[in-house]
């Protein structure tokens, strides 16, 4: 089989818009969703046939099905499943209101889970597929102003880790994607939320945060064009690695706490 059929969440902008667009250059075809659509066809402007653009919520356990059955109805396969849908829930913790934590769990955590889900039984039937999970460094790493939305992504490593082991003996394929700060909305006041609860004894480092929030915004190192461009790669690979860490920055931290953790591991094994 030369073309791939993709189910892309979170298509509509930064990095979900760039794999889709990629996807579809390489011949594949494209199911395209995210909460807002309007335009994104035209965007996408793929050869007719090869693209259906679909309004999804990822929380929405109904229509995350139908957009499953409408994938199924035009293309009769689903063959890479890209679960990018995500917010960030920045803050302190304490000042982070309880409704906004379990939100943060239900788009990035709850909300890929249900998209699995809905498009595993597909791939078990078709005995092949892959499962491409965008986490973040901050899945492996987690910072101050960053305790809610590192641990949506950590839960999301240790599910997705888990589930790989589950499908692999079914011809089914797991990437898991952690990219350092890249150049997309993703930090937008519209996308990156940050806690509102007022602290007197964290205001001057919330506060400096917030400021490193929006100076990085639109100045990240690392371009998403290039990481599309890689997983779409990795798609064809008779061989795709498991893991893909992207951007110098990702690699740094990601050392940084292997070695921490290889200290630890080592400083107990000398308490026994």
């Amino acid at each position: 089989m030369t073309d791939k059929v993709w189910f892309i969440t979170g298509a509509a902008k930064g990095l979900g818009y760039f794999i889709a667009r990629d996807a579809l250059r390489a011949g594949d075809k494209v199911v395209a969703t995210s909460r807002t659509v309007e335009g994104l066809a035209e965007r996408l402007s793929a050869p007719k046939g090869n693209l259906i653009v679909l309004p999804l919520d990822v929380t929405d356990a109904d229509v995350i099905s139908k957009a499953n059955d409408a994938a199924i109805e035009a293309f009769g396969r689903i063959d890479v499943l890209v679960n990018n849908a995500g917010r960030a829930q920045l803050g302190w913790f304490e000042t982070i209101r309880d409704e906004d934590v379990r939100r943060q769990f239900e788009i990035n955590l709850f909300g890929a889970m249900n998209v699995a889900r809905a498009v595993l039984p597909t791939m078990r039937l078709q005995r092949s597929g892959l499962v491409v999970t965008i986490s973040s460094v901050n899945g492996l790493v987690a910072n101050p102003g960053g305790s809610i939305y590192s641990a949506s992504k950590f839960a999301l490593e240790g599910w997705i880790e888990g589930l790989a082991e589950e499908i692999a003996p079914l011809g089914i394929g797991s990437l898991i994607v952690e990219p350092g700060m890249m150049r997309t909305n993703f930090l937008d006041p519209s996308t990156a939320r940050q806690g509102d609860l007022e602290i007197e004894d964290y205001a001057e480092a919330a506060s400096a945060f917030r400021t490193f929030i929006s100076q990085a915004n639109g100045a990240q190192e690392n371009d998403p064009e290039d990481l599309a461009a890689r997983i779409v790669a990795e798609s064809s690979s008779d061989d795709p690695v498991r893991r893909l860490l992207f951007g110098a920055d990702a690699h740094e931290w990601a050392g940084v706490k292997c070695r921490q953790l290889a200290t630890e591991i080592e400083a107990s094994n000398a308490l026994m």
